[in-house]
């Protein structure tokens, strides 16, 4: 604790997100903590979005999973992709920031508490080979590890494979974004056995249309998962 003391006195703990001072390690200053659009309250039992209401035990999902059939069960985000979130995403995915991993898989182990099963397996929505060769991490490899070693939990980071690299999806509308996806994910062969008769834990970033997360799941399924949820930094919700 000494050493620690010493070393804050150096080189004093700054805010995640700007260069102001905060009293512990990998925070946000108040001003981007109040900008910063953590989800509370009653959410989407699906995707996590947040809902109008307060909690009342039974799960209730938001118009979109009621209207799309999603094929993973249950899932949770962390925040709105938006204002400060959107920034802090932002910069972990494309500035470098790893240290934004550590504090991305605390909350995410917050969000998450409901799905963490037993001998859950996690695994990271993947990078094709070449976006991976370019970008040298995969942000959500990253935050399902940490994620792992939070939950004690087993961690697969290479259970999923993208086999073509498939275009970005920003600016696509929905159905463009799951045509986009279609046959683009399957399971390692050499990872198979891990999936079998256990259940998943999809682990991205960011979750938009649910189209990716859609074919992750649907492959983990097809090679005999008992079940899969997901859970995101992220997501990406309709104002009001």
């Amino acid at each position: 604790m000494g050493m620690q003391a010493a070393v804050q006195l150096v080189y004093p703990p700054q805010c995640l997100s700007c260069d102001a001072l905060v009293t512990t390690d990998f925070g946000l200053c108040a001003r981007c903590w109040r900008d910063t659009p953590f989800i509370a309250g009653l959410v989407c039992d699906c995707c996590g979005t947040p809902l109008p209401g307060e909690e009342g035990g039974a799960p209730v999902q938001c118009d979109d999973c009621l209207t799309i059939a999603r094929p993973w069960g249950r899932g949770r985000a962390v925040m709105l992709y938006r204002d400060n979130a959107r920034r802090l995403v932002m910069a972990f995915k494309h500035g470098d920031r790893l240290d934004l991993a550590r504090p991305g898989a605390q909350w995410l182990h917050r969000a998450a508490v409901p799905l963490l099963q037993p001998d859950t397996l996690l695994a990271p929505v993947p990078l094709h080979w070449l976006r991976l060769f370019r970008r040298r991490y995969n942000q959500s490899a990253l935050l399902a590890a940490g994620l792992a070693r939070l939950a004690d939990l087993p961690h697969c980071p290479d259970l999923l494979v993208r086999r073509r690299n498939t275009r970005s999806q920003e600016g696509r509308d929905r159905e463009g974004r799951f045509r986009n996806m279609e046959d683009a994910i399957r399971v390692n062969d050499k990872r198979r056995w891990q999936v079998e008769g256990r259940p998943v834990l999809l682990v991205d970033d960011v979750m938009t249309s649910g189209a990716t997360l859609g074919a992750c799941a649907d492959a983990c399924l097809a090679a005999g998962a008992a079940r899969v949820d997901v859970v995101v930094l992220a997501r990406v919700a309709k104002d009001g």
